[in-house]
C-alpha cells in the first residue's frame, strides 16, 4: 500500500480550514479526502512552537 505525500500548501490549507474557519476535523477530512488521523496530526505539528535561533 503506497503512502500518499501532501504538499505543504495542501496542508496548511486544511488547517486554516480548522482553525480560522473553525470547521470540524471530520468535515474537513470528508471535504479533502483525508483521514482525521493525518489532520490531527497535522494540527499537533502546526501548534509547535517555532524556535528561531538569534544571530550574532
Amino acid at each position: 500500500m503506497s503512502k500518499i505525500q501532501f504538499t505543504e500548501e495542501f496542508r496548511q490549507e486544511a488547517i486554516r480550514q480548522i482553525v480560522d474557519l473553525d470547521r470540524p476535523v471530520t468535515e474537513v477530512s470528508a471535504a479533502l479526502g483525508v483521514s482525521t488521523h493525518s489532520l490531527y496530526a497535522w494540527l499537533k505539528e502546526f501548534k509547535k512552537p517555532v524556535v528561531v535561533s538569534a544571530a550574532n
